[in-house]
């Protein structure tokens, strides 16, 4: 008797340390059918995943909770290749392809066929050889049930993006016990024209008894090509409709919709009449992963303003390349004063402080301690915390000490004081760190990325209030750029909504869950809907 079902995940929770990740989510796909799994970042679609095909990291903090069922038996998977043995098979969003191979072999890899010699026969199949002609009509057979025309036989190494998609996507239907394929973002770097063709592949293979799950933020997409949906948010099902029974906006409202609550001490501003005090224009920066171009904004004083969108689109980079940590393009003018080469200094002596979304790799000095991670930017660039003797200086170790323990206990560092190094802090108190030493360069323009993320409900309530403060009362321009949506909403006067590396448009906070939704997915530009708008 056929099953009904080809995957059931039951019941599946997650959580890493205090963190729920996902709480009680129940997923099943049918043979043949393409199933969509739709989220906002951090909505748990990457942990389900990881789940299903046994990725190391749940493996190595402590497993989950439920059960899967593969062709109606219960399965333990615990690694990729247990995965793959069973019949699942994953084209991942990062490539994982090795650019000196060449295609066959990278489709092949790990899975080489093998013929046998007259040493082979006489000593063992270890002695065997590989056997390029059936190696290559197996790369052939593949590329061409996807419609890929390239030979076989080139290098990957310097292919266009989109033939790098294909070839992974190749290298999974290649795998003859493969039923269950997740595609994660496959459209996410092709062409108009690739994704139709992409589209039509993922028919295909359903037709031909080939189940998917179809991992996107492209709504239009969804509707076009799947069976049915399951949306997340915030660890859980919101909703399981079939495809032909919904619409991306009212998609869009189910990923994002959420109560905003305004943050205590929060108050509606005018901003009309206000001076521009940054301005980008044709604004793009070379950040791996979260590239951007033709950035067009304006930043008024005393804002507090949003950036936001879904991962890889775009949104991160532009702190980064106003404050030079990444290479940029385009026009930067901060006070009305074009910056031709933006970097680090120059923008903290412009009065701009940046707290990076990356605190481990570029935000502290983790082998130093709490008081000197604090004071360092204010050292170099406005000589605070420093004695004068001549040409000589020397730590004021008693003023940075005070210091330190005013900002610990104004963000609520949690510590055993202000001489332990930032290595032993908490994620979430390492970015309250980063937080202070910001601050404390008494910046007129504050960049916030990813501020809440790694903290309690209770520390970024406190953090975000903090933010807001700053921003009434001492009239700092903030930018935030931010995963958290609600949070933005929350806080802010407007936010940009960043698509395929552009901005597509500014919205209020009040404006629609619709809305956002579907500025976020690609399917509404307001620029182009209205114009181009005073930004």
């Amino acid at each position: 008797m056929e099953q009904e079902y080809i995957l059931e995940m039951r019941g599946i929770s997650k959580s890493y340390g205090s963190n729920q990740v996902l709480n009680n989510v129940d997923l099943k796909i049918k043979p043949g059918e393409i199933h969509a799994l739709l989220g906002e970042n951090g909505a748990g679609k990457s942990t389900l995943m990881n789940i299903l095909f046994g990725m190391p990291v749940i493996q190595n903090s402590n497993g989950f909770q439920g059960e899967i069922l593969f062709n109606g038996e219960k399965v333990e998977i615990t690694s990729p290749i247990q995965a793959m043995h069973v019949g699942i098979g994953m084209v991942h969003q990062e490539f994982m392809l090795i650019p000196g191979f060449t295609i066959s072999e990278n489709i092949k890899l790990n899975r080489e066929p093998l013929k046998n010699t007259i040493i082979s026969k006489i000593f063992g199949k270890q002695l065997a050889t590989i056997d390029i002609d059936a190696m290559g009509r197996d790369a052939r057979t593949a590329l061409a049930k996807i419609g890929l025309k390239v030979n076989e036989n080139a290098f990957v190494g310097g292919l266009p993006v989109g033939h790098m998609q294909f070839i992974e996507i190749a290298r999974e239907i290649d795998k003859k016990q493969v039923k269950l394929l997740v595609f994660d973002e496959p459209t996410a770097v092709l062409t108009e024209s690739e994704a139709e063709n992409l589209l039509d592949v993922m028919k295909k293979l359903a037709k031909s008894g080939a189940s998917i799950i179809f991992i996107t933020h492209r709504l239009d997409e969804v509707i076009k090509v799947c069976d049915t949906v399951t949306i997340l948010r915030d660890g859980q099902v919101v909703a399981c409709k079939r495809a032909s029974e919904t619409n991306a906006p009212e998609l869009a409202q189910l990923m994002v919709g959420r109560k905003v609550e305004k943050i205590r001490g929060k108050i509606e501003r005018n901003l009309e009449n206000r001076r521009c005090i940054l301005e980008l224009e044709n604004f793009g920066v070379q950040m791996k992963g979260e590239e951007s171009q033709n950035v067009n904004l304006k930043v008024y004083e005393g804002e507090f303003l949003g950036i936001g969108g879904l991962a890889g689109q775009g949104k991160l980079s532009i702190a980064n390349g106003i404050m030079g940590v990444y290479p940029s393009e385009g026009k930067v003018k901060l006070w009305g004063e074009e910056i031709s080469r933006p970097n680090p200094l120059l923008a903290m002596k412009k009065g701009c402080a940046f707290v990076s979304e990356d605190r481990r790799g570029t935000g502290l000095l983790l082998d130093s301690s709490i008081a000197l991670n604090i004071a360092i930017s204010a050292m170099k660039v406005k000589k605070q915390f420093l004695r004068m003797y001549g040409f000589f200086s020397q730590l004021d170790k008693k003023m940075i000490t005070e210091h330190a323990n005013k900002m610990i206990q104004t963000l609520d560092i949690r510590c055993t004081g202000p001489s332990q190094n930032t290595v032993r802090l908490s994620g979430g108190n390492q970015q309250k760190v980063c937080v202070a030493r910001a601050l404390t360069l008494a910046p007129k323009i504050l960049f916030v990325s990813e501020p809440t993320r790694g903290i309690d409900i209770g520390a970024k309530t406190l953090l975000l209030e903090h933010l807001v403060k700053l921003n009434q009362e001492e009239n700092i321009t903030i930018i935030m750029t931010s995963s958290e949506l609600a949070e933005m909403r929350s806080v802010c006067d407007r936010i940009a909504i960043i698509s395929e590396g552009s901005v597509v448009g500014v919205l209020k906070p009040e404006d629609s869950d619709e809305k956002y939704g579907m500025m976020m997915s690609g399917i509404y530009d307001q620029n182009a809907a209205e114009g181009r708008d005073r930004l």
